[in-house]
């Protein structure tokens, strides 16, 4: 008889918000780049106000170094601050920028 080993990894979900010189910088496609590259799930977006706003789901981990990268941005952004509050995941299934 088969063993079927299931392996359960809870998705952890956030929203950010980035304050800065992080519009006109390529930060959003960077973000994103970055976000496939760690297998990360989710959106980011420009804001009205200058800020760039985004929800990632993944590994717990992996959102952190997310985070990590978010905080230095493309070589051109200063980023300023980045405000992280949790969120409800929303099962995305790929990472793209609402435009």
């Amino acid at each position: 008889m088969k063993k079927l080993l299931f392996l359960f990894v809870m998705v952890y979900a956030i929203k950010l918000h980035i304050e800065g010189k992080v519009q006109g910088v390529n930060y959003r496609y960077s973000a994103m780049q970055q976000a496939i590259s760690l297998q990360l799930c989710g959106w980011v977006k420009n804001n009205a106000d200058g800020t760039v706003s985004a929800h990632v789901e993944g590994p717990k981990e992996i959102v952190e170094l997310f985070i990590t990268w978010c905080k230095q941005g493309p070589s051109d952004a200063q980023v300023l601050h980045v405000e992280i509050e949790n969120a409800e995941p929303e099962n995305f299934s790929e990472f793209i920028i609402i435009r």
